[in-house]
């Protein structure tokens, strides 16, 4: 057994272990398969300008490609079946097949979902990140050149993401806190109260949260040094949010704080089980400090709401006490990035742009990461004793959807909570090794 201090990160994609640069500008693109042959030669032709993970761990590249494959990609290449039934159910299945189980009904609905997102025609998501718009063009544009050739290759789906001139997500909040620290990775942004989540939680073939490797496709080559990842894009309705707020606020500094209570940190990134009077910028900005937090000693979530969306997210110790739920089995790295242009500040009507977050996740266990924590923690309030609330921010709301912040002497209650994030549209996808990415340029099949 490998120990996860000896990750070999020469065969791993840089895009599950680099942090997102700030700023950073990048493009996601979906390709459809029209001949397995064109499909080899262009993997081919994309290694040499893809990043192992050595080369950015410690330094931020000039840009940086990731390459990960549908089910029907790996199908539609010539993965032999068995190998093809040895992945995980959920990536078999597909996130369309999944969407009534994560809560992508009504609007979220695949039926509304934004063509070809979540249909068999997707086959490969390359994802490319720079700091820059010219570091970002010259390797999309060698990506391109390499696509071009192969006329079985067709581009199907793209969109482009930026870091928002605030900083901040669309509804204005500090995003890319919380991240967990992965054993054997350096990382810039230490977490003093989380010791280093296992390797094997994010990449296979290494051991897990529970001293073992996650399930591994057959063969070893193809699975080994490989992740899931998630792609979703989500809509976010930025005017519906600050509406909501402004009706019910007594002022623009109770709007804040209700804001605060939903997402459990203020706007500049400091958290409430820190700074639960007021906002604390100098906390929020410190990368030292903004993470260093415990829920544990507010359980009734006096200072930062049970059902808050961070603290749901990541509940901490919060569930210590129950003996029943170990956080570490349930972290995620996620990569999320902005697209759409700003809503201007104190606009309350919805001007029509379409603006959001791709949602990117990468893990060993799409079931016990991803699905259980927006299942079971964001959809559901049973966890923390409020069954008939989800998510403040993210959760589906179906019917009179609610959201409690616990106050002496009487809690305060916002009633009739819309959707605040539709989905678009998404894809479980598989981000290979380098070695697997030559096994599958190799196919004969």
């Amino acid at each position: 057994m490998t120990d996860a201090n000896s990750l070999e990160l020469d065969d791993i994609q840089a895009g599950a272990l680099h942090e997102r640069p700030s700023p950073y500008v990048g493009t996601y693109v979906l390709l459809r398969v029209a001949d397995r042959y064109d499909g080899r030669k262009l993997i081919r032709r994309l290694i040499p300008l893809l990043s192992p993970a050595r080369s950015v761990v410690a330094n931020t590249p000039e840009a940086w490609l990731t390459a990960a494959f549908t089910y029907s990609g790996l199908q539609t290449l010539g993965v032999p079946q068995q190998s093809l039934d040895s992945f995980a159910p959920e990536f078999r299945q597909g996130m369309a097949a999944r969407a009534a189980h994560l809560g992508d009904t009504g609007d979220s609905g695949p039926e509304h979902w934004e063509t070809p997102l979540g249909s068999r025609e997707v086959h490969i998501a390359l994802a490319t990140l720079a700091p820059d718009q010219q570091s970002l063009d010259r390797l999309v544009e060698k990506a391109r050149r390499a696509q071009d050739e192969f006329p079985g290759i067709e581009v199907i789906w793209r969109q482009d993401c930026y870091q928002l001139p605030t900083g901040r997500t669309s509804f204005g909040f500090k995003d890319g806190i919380g991240q967990p620290a992965v054993q054997g990775v350096e990382t810039r942004r230490p977490n003093p109260g989380e010791p280093p989540i296992k390797a094997g939680e994010f990449i296979l073939g290494y051991p897990d949260e529970t001293g073992v490797p996650a399930p591994m496709p057959e063969p070893a080559i193809l699975s080994r040094n490989g992740t899931y990842v998630v792609l979703r894009k989500l809509r976010t309705r930025v005017a519906a949010y600050r509406r909501y707020l402004h009706d019910r606020a007594a002022g623009r500094q109770d709007e804040e704080l209700l804001g605060a209570k939903m997402i459990g940190r203020w706007q500049s990134g400091a958290p409430l089980a820190l700074a639960p009077d007021g906002d604390d910028p100098l906390l929020g900005a410190d990368p030292r400090r903004n993470n260093d937090f415990r829920y544990g000693d507010d359980p009734r979530g006096f200072k930062c709401p049970a059902g808050a969306h961070a603290r749901r997210a990541n509940p901490r110790d919060a569930l210590d006490h129950e003996n029943s739920t170990d956080v570490r089995l349930h972290r995620m790295i996620r990569r999320g990035t902005s697209y759409g242009p700003v809503l201007p500040e104190g606009v309350l009507e919805d001007d029509g742009a379409d603006r959001g977050i791709i949602f990117v996740f990468a893990g060993s266990h799409l079931d016990r990461q991803f699905e259980f924590v927006k299942t079971q923690w964001l959809n559901d309030g049973i966890f923390i004793g409020a069954p008939q609330e989800s998510d403040p921010l993210v959760g589906p709301h179906p019917g009179a959807a609610a959201f409690t912040i616990p106050h002496r002497p009487i809690r305060r209650r916002l009633p009739d909570l819309p959707p605040f994030v539709i989905t678009r549209g998404g894809e479980y996808c598989f981000a290979p090794g380098f070695r697997a990415l030559r096994w599958l340029a190799d196919l004969t099949t």
